[in-house]
């Protein structure tokens, strides 16, 4: 079970990804076909047919006008977060890029092989991640505030070594792995240092069990007691991560809803007495509002656990992953897809679907709890290879925008810096290009969420928020998701233009303004101020995405 475990060790990564193996071929439906969630809400991006027509010969110009976009709802502060795996912190295998795949067998490292019947070549040994390396450091508080969720699968399964010793070479029974004080003081200094607070999960494997196979809180305690001694705090956390695999994350044989409640109901009042002012989100749960992976094969519907255990959590988490990578199923669908796919409208809808689901489920059971999204990325088991470029920044952006629109309050991309989805590049911290659509989205959009009436043409989507910092401000994006056609607008007033584009979509380069986007010498970023436009029509180009910054705009919902 030991080499298993270790191929499971990142969340939806692992659970998808080990379905995928055993299933692919098996006449999956095809992901778009939505587990009875509701249709995704109204987005920015209405049909045309709900546009006047154009003249015969011409084009719409589509009319934007920020000052009167009302008021949808907010997001929180830290609305755009991100995870660090478990196993980057203790140091262990997890998904091998795959520029590395073609490599030869690796030489012995600390953790085993993997199961049996899979390609070893899929993983790659990590030493544990340098939280204290500087660009690292500079480059998560640009992001700040934010919060940083350290889970994950190997969370599930883990050790708390409650000493200063060196951690043992291998991990007591009953758990896979050990985390040492000295790399969770790690992750309290990073938190500090990167402006982002601390979000977690606690092992539930079978070593925190007593003998009649119910959950203890010693690990739990031990843990939280070191993060205070430590000057650390826990903003929030999940009893375990993604009890609807709970079985592929190292749960006892047997392991159902009825068991989930009855640890809870242990967790629940241990957690709120010692982090009184943490917040306990959960499920946490994944795999469900789309047939990306089949039902059976161990899993608990997320109805059954909230069934079991009643409203009993503040937040309501759940992970979003629209398709598993290429690593784990074939391309394109049922389970994976492809970059031709990147682009189109039928993509970038799923996450609104995946999303209808979970907030359909929290209606009926934790109704008016807020959304928070704890794990996400193109896709499961570390992500497709585009997922690095420039192509994949058109689904983060829509999907932030969309959800944001449908009420989620937070969500956490997975991962800062590691495997192909990561934000950074995981050897040398460089910035990706979802990096820096995060970054942009962090500098003008701000908490409050507005309805931009627009009706855009088809594959293009607008979204609205206050500008940050900027009473009365408005700050719009376009993403013209088309690969052929310009999208034309007219905006009322001036406003400052940031676009960013790609020579090559696949490419691990972006521009802004025209302008390769990079660090200087000293890792410091570039200047980001956008470019001035005037008053009146504007064209946003095929692929493009596009930022306006409207400090001028005068709408009443952002005073």
């Amino acid at each position: 079970m030991a080499a298993r475990r270790e191929y499971w060790q990142g969340g939806l990564g692992f659970a998808a990804g080990w379905l995928a193996v055993v299933v692919a071929g098996g006449g999956l439906a095809a992901p778009a076909a939505a587990q009875s969630a509701p249709a995704p809400a109204q987005n920015a991006s209405v049909q045309a047919q709900n546009a006047p027509a154009p003249a015969q010969g011409a084009q719409a110009i589509i009319s934007i006008d920020p000052a009167k976009m009302a008021r949808l709802g907010t997001v929180d502060e830290r609305f755009q977060s991100y995870n660090i795996e478990m196993v980057e912190v203790t140091g262990g295998r997890f998904w091998k890029p795959y520029k590395n795949r073609a490599s030869e067998a690796q030489a012995a490292a600390p953790a085993g092989g993997a199961p049996a019947g899979l390609d070893p070549n899929l993983f790659e040994y990590r030493a544990p991640i340098d939280l204290i390396n500087p660009r690292l450091r500079k480059l998560a508080a640009a992001l700040g505030p934010a919060y940083v969720r350290v889970s994950g699968t190997w969370a599930n399964t883990v050790y708390f070594q409650d000493s200063d010793e060196p951690a043992p070479a291998k991990a007591p029974e009953g758990f896979n792995a050990v985390l040492t004080r000295k790399e969770w003081k790690g992750v309290i200094d990073f938190s500090k240092a990167a402006k982002a607070e601390l979000v977690t999960s606690f092992a539930f494997s079978q070593g925190t069990r007593d003998s009649s196979g119910v959950w203890t809180a010693g690990q739990a305690s031990k843990l939280l007691a070191y993060t205070k001694s430590a000057g650390g705090k826990i903003a929030a956390a999940e009893f375990m991560n993604e009890p609807t695999y709970a079985a592929i994350g190292g749960a006892p044989k047997g392991y159902d809803a009825a068991a989930y409640a009855r640890d809870l109901a242990v967790f629940r009042p241990f957690f709120k007495k010692e982090e009184p002012g943490a917040l306990l989100m959960g499920p946490g749960s994944v795999g469900e509002g789309l047939w990306l992976m089949p039902p059976g094969r161990g899993m608990i519907k997320s109805e059954d656990i909230m069934q079991a255990t009643g409203p009993v959590f503040d937040m309501f988490s759940y992970h979003l992953y629209a398709a598993v990578s290429q690593r784990c199923a074939p391309a394109g669908p049922p389970m994976g897809t492809t970059p031709a796919a990147a682009l189109t409208a039928e993509w970038l809808a799923l996450p609104e679907k995946i999303a209808a689901f979970y907030a359909g489920l929290r209606d009926r059971f934790e109704p008016g709890k807020p959304l928070w999204i704890t794990e996400t990325a193109d896709a499961a088991c570390g992500g497709d290879p585009w997922a690095a470029t420039f192509l994949d920044s058109f689904r983060y952006l829509v999907q932030h925008g969309s959800l944001a629109q449908r009420g989620v309050s937070v969500i956490m991309h997975n991962t800062l810096a590691a495997s192909d989805y990561g934000l950074l590049d995981e050897k040398t911290y460089e910035p990706r290009p979802n990096y820096w659509a995060a970054l942009e989205w962090r500098r003008l959009m701000g908490t409050t969420v507005l309805k931009p009436e627009v009706a855009a043409a088809p594959n293009v989507y607008v979204y609205a928020h206050c500008l940050r910092g900027h009473a009365g401000g408005v700050a719009l994006l376009v993403v013209n998701a088309d690969r052929e056609h310009a999208f034309d607008g007219a905006v009322p007033m001036e406003s400052i233009r940031s676009t960013l584009t790609a020579s090559d979509l696949e490419s691990s380069s972006v521009e802004l303004n025209g302008k390769t986007l990079e660090l200087d010498k000293n890792d410091d970023l570039p200047e980001m101020n956008g470019e001035p436009a005037r008053a009146g029509q504007m064209s946003f180009a095929p692929e493009s995405i596009t930022f306006l910054a409207i400090a001028k705009a005068g709408n009443a919902s952002c005073r």
